[in-house]
């Protein structure tokens, strides 16, 4: 315990910086070459957000951890949504576009719900053990690729390119920010997978348990910070491009590739954390409203272009984390 915890500081540090990074020099190329906020906020700020779970998982996959990779992504999904953006809310009403909420999210509610119905085999097809199979995971990847080649489309379909405010950095400066990054999240994702199973199996925890709460609150730390940073600058199309993007990106790509390096078996337990991640999915899009008074919020599909999130819907966001925080650690 001595060393676990140090060295789990030290890999979430590796992790925040390495996406850092990598996000600084993706998204300068990304700059480059007039791609829009809300396309960067869904592709480039969401992978390099997303690399520490995606190492996590890596890691967590070949070494044979499945509790713990299943557990990252389920709860930073979770984590993303009820505490990321209920704080990013309570710093500023975050704007939202309307095709965020007819079509990025419903991705992401789709995403949800594949992966409850792929972790079901015992209940669906009667089998004695659930699995996300290879075949699971060349799907989710399938997926994945159909959500990219959306989002390239997303700069013709009317947005105007960013123009940035920071000084465009070179080729030279933004590849090797890239490679640099990309080296702290290997070598951190290495230390938290290795110290979370320390501290598990010291404590008489379980892994699943390590995996939803401090593994995915670590690295989710990139996406805290981009989101609320985003707040705080008005950048709306980031921070919840950022966050939505993620989400989807840790279910199709990130499992996906776990489950074809090594088939990750569903306990039964987890599926109540599933059931969490689709009912918060669901209850981001219901929070979403035009600014009208509750009489007549429920006609905002047909009145606005851009919707919002306001402190109130903020605050039911983090009450209902406390209450499944509080909820795992007491099943344990």
């Amino acid at each position: 315990m001595l060393t676990a915890i140090p060295l789990l500081i030290l890999g979430f540090a590796f992790l925040v910086k390495g996406a850092d990074w990598l996000v600084d020099g993706a998204s300068a190329l990304a700059k480059r070459i007039g791609v829009s906020d809300l396309a960067i906020g869904l592709t480039i700020v969401a992978f390099g957000t997303s690399m520490p779970e995606f190492m996590v998982n890596m890691v967590a996959s070949v070494q044979g951890n499945s509790d713990i990779a299943i557990g990252n992504i389920v709860g930073s999904n979770i984590f993303n949504v009820l505490l990321i953006l209920g704080i990013s809310a309570l710093i500023a009403p975050i704007l939202v576009q309307r095709s965020t909420i007819l079509k990025e999210i419903p991705f992401s509610l789709l995403a949800a719900l594949m992966l409850l119905v792929m972790a079901n085999d015992t209940f669906l097809d009667g089998m004695t053990a659930s699995f996300l199979s290879r075949s699971d995971g060349l799907a989710l990847i399938g997926f994945f690729l159909i959500f990219l080649i959306y989002t390239m489309n997303l700069p013709r379909n009317g947005e105007a390119p960013s123009a940035g405010t920071k000084e465009r950095k070179g080729l030279f400066v933004s590849s090797l920010l890239i490679l640099l990054g990309l080296a702290a999240l290997i070598i951190g994702g290495k230390f938290t997978v290795d110290s979370a199973v320390t501290i598990a199996r010291t404590l008489g925890l379980s892994e699943a348990l390590i995996g939803l709460t401090i593994v995915a609150a670590g690295t989710s730390l990139p996406e805290l910070a981009t989101s609320t940073v985003a707040a705080y600058k008005k950048n709306a199309d980031i921070a919840v491009g950022n966050i939505v993007g993620s989400n989807i990106f840790n279910i199709f790509w990130i499992l996906g590739v776990s489950a074809l390096i090594r088939p990750i078996p569903f306990p039964p337990a987890a599926n109540f954390d599933l059931w969490v991640l689709v009912g918060t999915t669901v209850l981001l899009f219901l929070l979403i409203h035009n600014g009208q008074p509750i009489r007549r919020a429920f006609l905002w599909w047909r009145q606005r272009d851009r919707y919002i999130i306001r402190g109130w819907e903020g605050t039911i966001m983090l009450v209902c984390y406390a209450a499944y925080v509080a909820y795992i650690g007491w099943r344990g």
